[in-house]
């Protein structure tokens, strides 16, 4: 798994606070926070993210519904990696609100009694630094 899969895994899962998900994708090259975006919206497909979980990812994430992301999210496209590079960030937080959502649901319906899934078994994570 490569350091930034883990890194969203840990997000997805309450392993590590949004603040400093945000803090570690803010310190990547505008090409590298896009790749992100690109795995986020694979991994809510694979969570199997649903459109009513829009509204609860808007509130999560922190954004206001008004935001470029969030009307795009509500019409259930995905482009987000395409925006403005002013536009990752509040794209990131909702793209990690969604996959936490559709996560906790899979975890909870599919993986409750235990499973292999290599990003179902993380360790807790360091606190002192972000890979």
């Amino acid at each position: 798994m490569y350091a930034h899969e883990i890194v969203l895994n840990e997000l997805a899962q309450g392993l590590r606070p949004t603040t400093e998900g945000v803090a570690w994708f803010e310190t990547l090259a505008e090409d590298d926070q896009r790749e992100v975006l690109h795995a986020l919206v694979l991994f809510c497909g694979q969570a199997r993210a649903r459109e009513d979980d829009v509204p609860e990812s808007i509130a999560r994430s922190g954004i206001r519904p008004t935001h470029t992301p969030a009307v795009m999210l509500s019409k259930w496209r995905f482009g987000m990696a395409a925006l403005p590079a002013h536009e990752l960030t509040k794209s990131f937080r909702l793209l990690t609100a969604l996959f936490g959502i559709a996560d906790t649901r899979r975890r909870t319906l599919h993986c409750a009694e235990g499973c292999t899934h290599a990003w179902h078994n993380l360790p807790t994570p360091r606190r002192d630094a972000i890979r």
